[in-house]
């Protein structure tokens, strides 16, 4: 005689940590089957095996609506499948999954004080002989581009606090470009993402400091947490870094021009490779270039929307140091989690247009923002061509 059906097991409301706790079915086989669905990743291919998307970043259909992922520092299609299941067979309302378990741990809690160094007497204010332990700046700023002087930081931060660390991230210049160690900080890092891979198919951290001291501390972190670069990527980054140099010489001579083309129809431009440039003098004084991005404004808010979606050459993306070249509108972009009170108080224009110059021709480049520019409203071609074609070092 056949013995009778099992009967589930009836689950208490007072033990379900929340309504996630509910599942399908056991937990054995709950561990073995993913649900995208649940994810809300789609695989148009319907493979057995969730893919790797080795991508940094993701093209945008509009400078205004960003997709479900824009840099894979915040979310990447395969990671998202992983803290979907996770978040399953946790109970939890939601998991993420980082490099470690003391990176998990670490992530508890980061508290930072925003100043803007390019005045650096602004630092007397805020320093103490003992308790500031480490002072970070950026130059240039992102997407601002505005030019901290790192000698007189330094210096003032080191006279006044000797323990001090001065950090800076150098990741808009590259070693290439801009070496802060030989300017007084005591450690510099970058995004390894960006201008030392070159292609967006990594991501990446790289680190240098001067003190053996600190570099044992440094190392002694990376090996309790374990978040050391992965043998594969540390494969790519080698392989990029080897042709750093004639990518950012290409990448700085188009942005040059591509700067003075809008400078010369009117635009406010932010890049250091100008004359107008404020603090060209002090850049100059500490880099060998002036990089490859620069951003620049419109006056209008829906204007420059329409500029960003009427380029065809230039993708619609965040991030930047690629070998192609990309627009973005940063507050609606990449510092769009930045709440708009504290963009207004940092200065950031919300019509602010941020180009980041990649290898192709730049004459291409041009006529492909002469034409967004004309499409958008803002320029007319001239004598009512319908076609403009530019050649280098000839006048806009």
């Amino acid at each position: 005689m056949d013995s009778e059906p099992s009967t589930p097991s009836t689950v208490s409301t007072s033990s379900r940590v929340n309504d996630c706790d509910i599942s399908r079915y056991r937990t054995a086989t709950e561990l073995v089957h993913l649900d995208n669905g649940e994810s809300g990743v789609r695989d148009n291919y319907n493979s057995s095996s969730t893919p790797i998307y080795q991508t940094a970043t993701f093209k945008q259909n509009s400078a205004t609506e960003v997709g479900d992922f824009d840099y894979t520092r915040s979310g990447n299609p395969t990671r998202s499948v992983l803290e979907s299941h996770l978040a399953k067979i946790m109970s939890a309302k939601r998991a993420f999954a980082v490099s470690s378990g003391m990176s998990a741990f670490d992530v508890i809690a980061r508290l930072t004080h925003h100043l803007d160094l390019t005045n650096p007497a602004i630092l007397y204010s805020y320093l103490h002989p003992t308790r500031t332990r480490l002072v970070l700046l950026e130059t240039p700023t992102n997407p601002l581009i505005k030019i901290c002087d790192i000698p007189t930081i330094t210096s003032i931060v080191h006279e006044r606090c000797p323990n001090a660390l001065i950090v800076v991230d150098n990741t808009m210049m590259s070693p290439y470009l801009q070496k802060p160690l030989r300017l007084g900080a005591d450690i510099t890092y970058h995004s390894g993402t960006k201008y030392l891979s070159g292609h967006h198919d990594l991501m990446a951290g790289v680190i240098g400091v001067k003190d053996e001291m600190v570099a044992e501390k440094i190392y002694s972190t990376i090996n309790a947490t374990g978040c050391g670069l992965s043998p594969f990527d540390s494969w790519l980054l080698l392989r990029g870094i080897k042709t750093l140099a004639i990518r950012m010489d290409k990448q700085q001579a188009n942005a040059q021009q591509i700067a003075e083309f809008l400078e010369y129809h009117g635009f406010k431009v932010n890049f250091p490779g100008l004359k107008s440039h404020p603090q060209y003098d002090l850049h100059f004084k500490m880099s060998r270039g002036p990089g490859a991005v620069l951003s620049f404004l419109t006056g209008d808010t829906e204007l420059s929307e329409r500029i960003v979606e009427s380029t065809k050459l230039w993708a619609i993306s965040v991030s930047f140091g690629c070998v192609n070249s990309l627009i973005s509108m940063p507050c609606r972009m990449s510092h769009a989690s930045i709440p708009a009170a504290v963009r207004a108080e940092r200065g950031i224009p919300e019509d602010l247009i941020r180009l980041c110059v990649g290898i192709e021709d730049v004459n291409d480049l041009i006529e492909d923002l002469y034409q967004a520019l004309v499409n958008s409203g803002v320029m007319k071609y001239p004598n009512g061509n319908e076609m403009v074609q530019f050649e280098t070092n000839t006048n806009y």
